[in-house]
């Protein structure tokens, strides 16, 4: 298993190109011919896929964080090509979305945009104005739902960071404790031999008292017995 700090990126990076090369088949490729239900279903994979393509990129920009300095200039230039590619593709999405809505609303019996009414029927009108207001209130929740998604992303990415620098203060204060614990067995080494050498001048000190009174007893004897 590859253990390197870039292994992650480049396995998301490669589920996302995977997508982006469904996402593009559909799109651009052989499934773009694809007419009614088909192009519909199409599309709706389409859709999802563009949401999985989202969730890669979310992916890398978490793993970035991890990779060393000296390489992520390299790194965040790949994200940026991705993420463009991605917005190439929901606004060709969008567009396909929209003129598949209109080539089924102009082709309902009584819809004729050659006849001197554009649209047809008044109320085939109404319906075409009122699909392309659904369409709009579609597309208008799909930003939101993309500002939220990238303000979603932004706040995982700074709780990151703020994981990363709380593991690196908790990794400062471990430093600490060892040095401090270092100096503490270094000054109780020290007591140690103070004490030790303590006992020693005691022992000495008492064995020159000893050696006195010894002596002093010695010379008392010898003038009261002479």
């Amino acid at each position: 298993m590859d253990t390197s700090p870039t292994a992650l990126f480049d396995s998301y990076e490669q589920d996302f190109k995977q997508i982006i090369q469904s996402i593009r088949d559909k799109l651009e490729g052989d499934g773009k011919d694809a007419q009614g239900e088909q192009r519909k279903a199409a599309l709706r994979r389409v859709e999802m896929e563009l949401d999985e393509a989202d969730e890669m990129i979310s992916q890398m920009e978490i793993e970035i964080q991890g990779i060393p300095q000296s390489l992520r200039p390299s790194y965040q230039s790949r994200i940026k090509a991705s993420k463009a590619d991605l917005q190439r593709y929901k606004k060709l999405s969008k567009e396909q979305h929209t003129q598949l809505s209109r080539s089924e609303l102009l082709s309902r019996p009584g819809v004729s945009a050659t006849s001197d009414e554009p649209y047809g029927a008044t109320s085939d009108r109404t319906r075409l104005l009122a699909g392309t207001s659904l369409l709009e209130d579609g597309s208008r929740r799909l930003l939101e739902s993309q500002r939220i998604a990238l303000e979603t992303e932004e706040q995982g990415a700074d709780i990151l960071r703020s994981l990363r620098g709380q593991r690196e203060q908790i990794q400062n204060a471990r430093d600490t404790l060892q040095r401090a614990d270092t100096s503490i067995d270094r000054a109780s080494g020290t007591l140690k031999k103070m004490i030790r050498r303590m006992y020693q001048q005691r022992v000495v000190t008492a064995a020159i008292i000893v050696v006195l009174v010894i002596l002093i007893l010695v010379i008392l004897w010898a003038k009261l017995w002479r």
